[in-house]
């Protein structure tokens, strides 16, 4: 090469660093404005690296698709375990806290094998830690007074918007777009689910109020999730789990006294109704809620705020079917069934989609 075609390729080098660091280069239809994307903008004013994309978009299908599949199977069990496990210990605030101690002590046991490092935080960050765990325990909080204002069907047919609001919030708050068809691909899994949980639709105006709230601390809680472990914190699952859970258990305490939950505990102990196969069916299911924590706060991270949204949908749908299998009592007709099969087409569509996009990049 002449040392005039040095210098030419050297300005071209340049020209093209220079409209990096000032986001002028064109970006991949679908991420054009997508802050995140373009995080590593800054990171790449000191190094020769480009910009990285986020977690999402970098990571193999393969690894998805693993921790995709450990959260559906931990979820599904989990939630026909609540079911029969609260017939027989009725305290969902008592329950939740034994969930938060669990993640809790199995995080502090990974951390002593090594398995994950601490990062040094600071007041603001744990602050924001501590936020965070108040804004999962209102989420639940909301979501139970709310099913006590509304019938089931209803708050299940509200809770399949939670994906639509995931993206407002990250057009609004992080200018993030996403391709049309990723949104097409959001109506038949939303309608599907509408329909497979359609029944009496009955409520009051602060039990919709409620509910809508409910769907809005859903997407928020989801969104900050994948933010701290993927924006400017970073930190592993494991870490946001052992810093939070302790948070998460002391308030779920607080909410179980103010229930009235300690004196019922205390009355089914005085009437001998707590036998030693109910404590080891709760430990189990404590267990049972930490491995589903790691692999929802690991899905999260590497699938995307949306992709778990819409997973919920389908989880819904599958939780249905598996209910009517393992307990009977409702009967599979035209909506529901049809509702079903709408959903898991719309999912396998989405999926498809989220595949088709990791192969053009």
């Amino acid at each position: 090469m002449s040392d005039q075609e040095g210098i030419k390729l050297e300005a071209r080098r340049s020209e093209e660093a220079h409209r990096l660091l000032n986001g002028d280069e064109k970006q991949d239809e679908g991420d054009s404005y997508d802050l995140e994307a373009r995080a590593g903008v800054v990171q790449a004013q000191n190094t020769d690296d480009r910009p990285t994309k986020p977690v999402e978009y970098s990571t193999s299908p393969q690894v998805k698709f693993a921790w995709l599949s450990a959260y559906f199977l931990c979820s599904l069990v989990l939630t026909l375990y609540n079911k029969l496990v609260l017939g027989v210990f009725p305290f969902p605030w008592l329950l939740t806290a034994l969930h938060a101690t669990c993640a809790s002590l199995g995080c502090y046991g990974l951390l002593q094998l090594n398995y994950f490092s601490m990062s040094r935080l600071g007041r603001r960050e744990n602050l924001i830690l501590l936020a965070f765990s108040l804004l999962f325990t209102i989420n639940i909080a909301v979501s139970n007074l709310s099913l006590a204002m509304v019938s089931v069907p209803f708050y299940q047919v509200l809770r399949t918007s939670v994906p639509v609001f995931t993206v407002l919030i990250y057009r609004v708050v992080y200018s993030r777009t996403y391709e049309f068809i990723t949104y097409l691909t959001l109506v038949p899994i939303m309608l599907g689910a509408a329909l497979t949980t359609i029944g009496e639709y009955t409520f009051t105006d602060l039990g919709f109020l409620l509910t809508f709230a409910g769907v809005i601390l859903a997407a928020i809680k989801t969104v900050a999730t994948n933010r701290i472990m993927t924006g400017p914190l970073a930190l592993p699952a494991m870490e946001v789990l052992l810093r939070m859970s302790p948070y998460a258990a002391l308030q779920s305490l607080v909410c179980a006294f103010v229930a009235g939950e300690f004196g019922g505990v205390s009355q089914m102990r005085s009437q001998g109704n707590i036998a030693t196969w109910t404590l080891i069916a709760l430990l189990g299911n404590g267990m049972l809620a930490f491995a589903l924590n790691v692999a929802s706060f690991q899905t999260n991270k590497v699938a995307g705020a949306l992709t778990i949204s819409v997973c919920g949908n389908l989880k819904q749908c599958l939780t249905v079917l598996l209910g009517i299998i393992a307990f009977g009592g409702v009967e599979v007709h035209l909506f529901n069934g049809t509702g079903m099969v709408l959903t898991m087409v719309g999912a396998a569509w989405y999926s498809k989609v989220e595949l088709d996009r990791k192969s053009r990049k």
